[in-house]
């Protein structure tokens, strides 16, 4: 029999990074993990940014990071109002910087649902292609029947539909959590 273990393993990290890069769109809510993808020039070299510094959400509206060095502050407020998508305007002074989250306009918030939109799609056409290597696999397989091959097919385009419904829920609760008000 066809064994798609490696491929329920190569679908679930897909589905793993979709997750990790939905942490990062913003809902309107202050959350450490929005900055997740900034990256800061420090010492000659890009770091991450929680890697030379602490995020913290205050409250609902207001992210505070502290640098480990405060010579840093200035690449990092930098590196912050370098990121287009997030449109974030932070504030330091001299020991930690503030980046209030403005309230999301009707107009933003549909910007944002269409951004992730095109993450959907990316990670569906990663899915489509761990299929795509499956069945390669399955039409090569010299030692298997053709009822086998079948039966193969079918169980991979299962698990397809699987990962693909978790990602359309995973996108349709996103979507919904941005346009609340």
């Amino acid at each position: 029999m066809f064994d798609t273990k490696e491929d329920r393993k190569k679908m679930e990290e897909v589905v793993s990074r979709f997750l990790d890069e939905m942490k990062k769109v913003r809902t309107g809510r202050a959350h450490p993990d929005m900055l997740s993808g900034i990256k800061v020039e420090v010492y000659g070299q890009f770091m991450p940014l929680n890697q030379v510094a602490n995020i913290t959400a205050a409250d609902a509206t207001l992210l505070v990071i502290t640098p480990f060095d405060p010579s840093t502050i200035q690449a990092i407020s930098a590196a912050i109002r370098a990121d287009q998508s997030l449109g974030l305007n932070p504030a330091d002074d001299g020991r930690v910087i503030r980046v209030p989250i403005p309230a999301l306009t009707e107009e933003r918030r549909k910007e944002i649902v269409k951004n992730a939109s095109q993450k959907v799609e990316q990670a569906k056409v990663a899915i489509r292609n761990v299929r795509e290597d499956a069945r390669k696999a399955v039409k090569v397989a010299t030692e298997m029947g053709e009822d086998i091959k079948k039966r193969a097919e079918k169980e991979i385009d299962d698990i397809t539909k699987e990962f693909s419904d978790k990602i359309d829920a995973e996108f349709k609760n996103k979507s919904d959590e941005i346009m609340k008000l």
